[in-house]
This record gives structure tokens, sequence and C-alpha cells, in this order.
């Protein structure tokens, strides 16, 4: 997919426009910003706005993350876990330590797998 995002008021004008018009490009909107299909069609929407407004609009590809496929077992269940604390107000850090949940400076340093 393709994100875009429009940082200006006339950017954010003309995203609106397009995506009003190429509704069948549009993956999904977000205000500011929209995904449209990886097309050559998308690709053309995204590089006239970016043509017309500079760097008030930034383009990028993106992947959809699969959370089955890309991460791993042991941090998808800290994340069930801890969604499932008891107290709303502990930290994640709190919850982890001297558990066998991963630490999260680990965490922030370790990449996920291609």
């Amino acid at each position: 997919m393709l994100l875009i995002v429009a940082y200006s008021r006339a950017a954010r004008q003309a995203l609106r426009n397009s995506c009003s018009t190429h509704a069948e490009t549009v993956v999904r909107r977000f205000g500011r910003a929209v995904l449209l299909r990886e097309t050559e069609y998308g690709a053309f929407v995204a590089c006239r706005l970016r043509e017309r407004f500079g760097t008030a609009v930034e383009v990028a590809r993106t992947e959809p993350l699969n959370e089955y496929r890309d991460v791993p077992e042991h941090v998808r269940d800290a994340a069930a876990a801890y969604e499932a604390r008891e107290s709303p107000s502990t930290s994640y850090a709190k919850f982890a330590a001297g558990s066998e949940f991963p630490d999260p400076e680990a965490m922030r340093e370790t990449p996920l797998a291609d």
C-alpha cells in the first residue's frame, strides 16, 4: 500500500478531493493521511500530490503487519497478558519485571524478522 500524509491545509484539501474523485484507489482514510492501493494509478495520485505540494505531502510504501506471521509468539503473549492485567495504571516495565515476559528495553532493540 501507499501511505500519503498531507501536512498543509491546501494539501489536505487536495488529498480529500483526490480520495473522493478516485475512491476505487483508496484503501482507508485517516484525516490527513490515506492508504492507497499499490497500483500505478495509486502511485500517479501520490506523485501528483507530491509534485503539486512538495514537502507538504509525504509518500511512503507500506505493508500490512500480520501479527501471527511477523510478531514472535512471546511478544503476542506479553501484549495479551499486559492488556488483561489487574491494574490498568501498571507500566509494562513493572508488569514484566521478574516474569517470563520480555523486557521492554530488549524489545526496543530487537527488530522484527523480515
